[in-house]
C-alpha cells in the first residue's frame, strides 16, 4: 500500500469517573450490543478537546470538564481501519434532561472497572480497559498538552 492510500481515523474518547465508577456507552454496532467509552471522530474545524466534549454529551447527555489527556493509542481494528484515538478524563458537570442520544447509542450507564471487566467480550476495544487502568494508575497529562491551531 502506498503511503498515500494510508487513511488513518482520528477520534476521541472520554474517561469520565464519578465515584469509582466510569461513564460507559450501550450501543448497537452491526446489529450486536457492544460497551465504549464515550468516543467518535473528530470533525472538521473542531479541536480535540471539543471533540471530546461533544461526543460526551452526544452519546451520554452528560456535560463534561476535560480535566486531563491520557494519551494517544493506535490501533489497528479487525476491520482493517487503523484509528488514532485520542482519550481525555473527565469529571461530570450537568446530565442534560430530557437529552435524544446519538442513533445507535442504547443507554449510557455508571459503572466500576469490574463490572466493565465483566463484560470483556462485548468491549468495542481493548483500549477502554486499557485507558481505565492508566487513568488509575495516574497517567494523566495536563489537557494543555494538546492544542488546536487554524490559519483560518
Amino acid at each position: 500500500m502506498n503511503s498515500r492510500e494510508f487513511n488513518p481515523h482520528v477520534t476521541v474518547a472520554t474517561v469520565v469517573s464519578q465515584q469509582n465508577q466510569f461513564l460507559i456507552v450501550e450501543e448497537q454496532i452491526n446489529g450486536e450490543t457492544r460497551f465504549n467509552q464515550p468516543a467518535g471522530h473528530l470533525e472538521a474545524n473542531e479541536s480535540l478537546i471539543a471533540a471530546a466534549k461533544r461526543e460526551t454529551l452526544e452519546e451520554t447527555g452528560w456535560e463534561v470538564d476535560i480535566t486531563g489527556f491520557l494519551g494517544v493509542c493506535i490501533f489497528k481494528a479487525s476491520n482493517g481501519v487503523t484509528y488514532v484515538r485520542n482519550t481525555f478524563c473527565a469529571t461530570p458537570i450537568h446530565k442534560r434532561e430530557p437529552f435524544t442520544l446519538d442513533t445507535g447509542i442504547i443507554a449510557a450507564h455508571w459503572m466500576t472497572l469490574n463490572e466493565i471487566q465483566q463484560k470483556q467480550e462485548m468491549l468495542r476495544s481493548p483500549m477502554i480497559i486499557e485507558s481505565i487502568e492508566n487513568y488509575l494508575k495516574g497517567n494523566i497529562f495536563p489537557a494543555t498538552l494538546v492544542t488546536y491551531l487554524s490559519a483560518v
